[in-house]
This record gives structure tokens, C-alpha cells and sequence, in this order.
């Protein structure tokens, strides 16, 4: 019989898959749903950090101005601002009480400001862990790589400051050097990193001139990023690695395992595929492992990792030249 089970964060899971930050993770009903199907944690629907801390947008604006009262804005501000945090809470309580898996909760954050004390809240509830989702475009033309890298440090300190559960977070691969900043974040006091983050992509329409959102959903072709840096990290950085983006089956979650990645979350195969997809890729990989004859997730995690393969450089090659080699022959 094959064993799943793997430690994270310092917690004991049974299965390496993790429900990722999505709309199946915002009710202790699809929660429950997930549980059965084998899941090993869920990481709760993501709060904003706007929705903390409430940037008033043109509609509340026009309705205060209406009133010809300004103390309106501020009632409204202390209003909706506790609304999103009681239901929060009440999620993750809600989550604990019903679950017998880790509940991590997860905040999507830019800066290192007044949101911070919720992550006390966050704690008392009884969250797990907390997952910090952390973009910043490096889009500023006026402003260093190393002050937009300073913005995570700063983050993961105040953060710590506040809570003792496990931190992780959630980043991109827009840095200038990816390895080193990695590097010095696993030595900031965070207990694992999830690679990568998804953000919104505009598109264009044509016909009617606007600005549309575009891959919502990541795709299969996707996964070769998290499964190179994956690759590349593991045994080098002493936190646990969770990969995301492109898991589309189960033989997504075989590759990662792979790599070296501790746990792989998954988001867009249930969108595609719902639910009960969570249990045909446990089948993947259970029926994988009995053909490798694995019995557990330590005898193949990393094992084609960069520090443990044979040509550790085919990480690190960049250029297509045996492909297009090989093409140009038989043109």
C-alpha cells in the first residue's frame, strides 16, 4: 500500500495535494467536499489586501458626496472593512471545526501596512498557517529591483512580529535573479515558498476597443516553470517548496514530486474538471508509484531534482539548439 502522507510547513499531511487559493476554498461546504476527496490541506479563498483595508472606489465616493457628509466615508470605510474580516474569520473557524486537515489561510498583498494586525486575527481563529500572496510588477521605471524586493522582506518581518504559525509565501519569477533572492528568503524566518503566483493579464479586444482579462486558468505548457526552479532549489534552501501553476493531472503532481517540491496545489484542474478530479489524480499517482515500485513519497521526491541528476547543467540550459538542429535535418 502506498503511503502519501508528507510533512509541510512542520505539519503532518496525508496527501501532497493541496487545494489551492480558489473559489473552491471560500465555503466550509466545498471544503468539506475537498476532504473527502483526499486532499491533504486547503489553502483558503484569498482575502485582498484592499479588502482589509478598503480603498474606496467611484460608486461609495458619489454615494458620501450625495449625503454631503464626509463622516459617511469613514462610517462606510469601518463598515464593509469589518464585514470582509468577520467573514473571514468566520471562515477559518468555521473551517477548523468541520475539517480534520490544515486550514491555511491566505492573504493577497502588495505592501507592509495597516492589514498587518490581521494576521493576529488569522492566527486566533485557528488557522494552520498563513500563506502570503505577494506581487509586485516591477513595472516602475523609477524605482530598483532591490526596492521592490525589500517590499517582501518588510512584509515577512512585520508578519512575523504578529504570528507564530507557519509563514509561507506565495511568489512570482519576475527577479532579476531569481536564485539569490530565493536564496535570502528562506532565510528570512518563512517556513516554505510557493512557486508560482498567477496575476491578472490584460488582453485586447479588438472590436470593442477594451482592455479584457486574459488566462485566467493556467495551463498544462505552464508547469515548466515552478518544475525548473523546483528542480533547481531543492536540497539548496532549507524550506519546503510547494508548486504551482500547470498541475493538470496527476502526472503534473508525479514530475513536481520530482523536482524536489514538498507539496504541489492545485486550482485550475478543479475549474476545468471539478471536485472529484482530486481523486483520479491520487490514482495517478498511487498506481505510479506501485509500477516504480515507490512506497512512499521519500523514495522518488527530488530524484530528478538538479543536485541528484546525472547532467545537472540541462536546468540551466537556456537555447533550443538540439530541437531546431534536429528540425532543420529533416527540412
Amino acid at each position: 500500500m502506498t503511503d502519501l502522507s508528507c510533512n509541510y510547513l512542520g505539519i503532518n499531511l496525508k496527501s501532497p495535494i493541496i487545494a489551492g487559493s480558489s473559489g473552491f476554498t471560500d465555503s466550509v461546504k466545498k471544503l468539506l467536499q475537498l476532504e473527502q476527496q483526499g486532499v491533504g490541506a486547503v489553502v483558503l479563498k484569498s482575502i485582498f489586501e484592499e479588502e482589509i483595508t478598503h480603498e474606496y472606489d467611484k460608486t461609495l465616493r458619489e454615494e458620501a458626496e450625495n449625503t454631503g457628509r464626509e463622516e459617511f466615508l469613514d462610517y462606510l470605510d469601518v463598515r464593509i472593512r469589518q464585514e470582509n474580516i468577520g467573514k473571514y474569520i468566520s471562515l477559518i473557524k468555521e473551517a477548523k471545526e468541520h475539517l480534520t486537515i490544515p486550514v491555511i489561510a491566505s492573504i493577497n498583498c502588495k505592501s507592509a501596512y495597516e492589514w498587518m494586525s490581521f494576521a493576529e486575527e488569522i492566527q486566533k481563529a485557528g488557522a494552520d498557517a498563513l500563506e502570503l500572496n505577494v506581487f509586485v510588477l516591477p513595472s516602475s521605471l523609477h524605482r530598483s529591483s532591490e526596492e521592490n524586493e525589500k517590499i517582501y522582506f518588510e512584509i515577512v518581518k512585520q508578519v512575523k512580529k504578529r504570528i507564530n504559525i507557519p509563514i509561507v509565501l506565495k511568489i512570482s519569477y519576475y527577479f532579476s535573479n531569481l536564485g539569490q533572492f530565493v536564496n535570502d528568503l528562506s532565510h528570512s524566518g518563512i517556513k516554505g515558498l510557493v512557486l508560482f503566483n498567477r496575476f491578472y493579464s490584460p488582453d485586447f479586444n479588438i472590436d470593442t476597443l477594451e482592455v479584457t482579462q486574459s488566462n485566467v486558468l493556467s495551463y498544462p505548457g505552464e508547469i515548466s516553470m515552478p518544475l525548473r526552479w523546483i528542480s533547481m532549489l531543492s536540497g539548496k534552501i532549507p524550506i519546503d517548496l510547494s508548486a504551482s501553476t500547470g498541475v493538470a493531472d496527476g502526472k503534473s503532481v508525479i514530475k513536481l514530486l520530482l523536482a524536489g517540491a514538498t507539496t504541489v496545489q492545485v486550482a485550475s484542474a478543479l475549474y476545468r474538471h471539478g471536485i472529484g478530479f482530486i481523486g483520479i489524480m491520487h490514482n495517478e499517482l498511487q498506481e505510479w508509484m506501485d509500477q516504480q515500485g515507490f512506497s512512499k513519497l521519500d523514495d522518488f521526491r527530488g530524484k530528478l531534482s538538479q543536485n541528484n541528476y546525472a547532467d545537472p547543467g540541462v536546468f540551466e540550459r537556456v537555447q533550443f539548439m538540439k530541437y531546431f538542429s534536429d528540425k532543420e535535418s529533416n527540412i
